[in-house]
């Protein structure tokens, strides 16, 4: 099976697309079709599942770097700000498995998106439950505020057909944080600035 992900990964590397064939992964991963379609049901899975994947490791590097704090507040505004620098297109860098796959996946297959980002919420559930149970945000529901801190890092971190302002600054990372930590409101933000510095 993973002979057919890392052929499938070189593929998209050297093509800079997700338009590939079948029978070109199984050629360069030197197995046989019938192998191919023992593991996966056509290119949808196996692509889905280098999505999966992806995010897998995703989630254990946003989960290393906030482990490196211990304050649990300090750990969520690390998460936030390695999810925004992980989403977050690079110059010259082509990644179709996110900007074009995923989209699709979103359009046609939301719950696949959902289920590809478990790992990453687990991680971000767990960081605001901590700094929740230290009094350092508002506690009740941690699931949905981390999937709407996720949503909202991941947005921003794409978001650059949005002018920030009139001179069309980009977004930055600290910029995020301070908006997931205080809202529109602005209230906690000081709290957070004094935190981080």
């Amino acid at each position: 099976m993973q002979r057919f992900l890392d052929s499938a990964q070189e593929l998209i590397v050297e093509k800079g697309t997700t338009d590939f064939t079948v029978q070109e992964v199984v050629d360069r991963s030197k197995q046989s079709l019938r192998s191919f379609y023992q593991h996966f049901d056509g290119k949808h899975e196996l692509l889905l599942a280098l999505f999966e994947d992806a995010l897998s490791m995703g989630a254990a590097k946003v989960r290393e770097a906030a482990a490196t704090e211990s304050d649990p507040l300090q750990r969520l505004r690390i998460a936030v700000e390695t999810l925004y620098e992980q989403s977050h297109p690079s110059p010259g860098v082509q990644r179709p498995l996110f900007n074009d796959f995923a989209l699709q996946l979103l359009v046609k297959h939301p719950e696949q998106v959902a289920t590809a980002h478990i790992p990453l919420l687990t991680v971000f559930t767990e960081i605001i439950e901590q700094a929740a149970e230290a009094g350092l945000v508002a506690g009740g529901k941690p699931r949905r505020q981390a999937a709407l801190v996720m949503q909202t890092v991941m947005f921003a971190s794409q978001a650059h057909g949005v002018p920030a302002d009139s001179h069309a600054h980009p977004v930055t990372s600290e910029e995020v944080w301070q908006f997931c930590l205080g809202g529109i409101s602005g209230v906690p933000a000081t709290a957070g600035r004094s935190a981080s510095a």
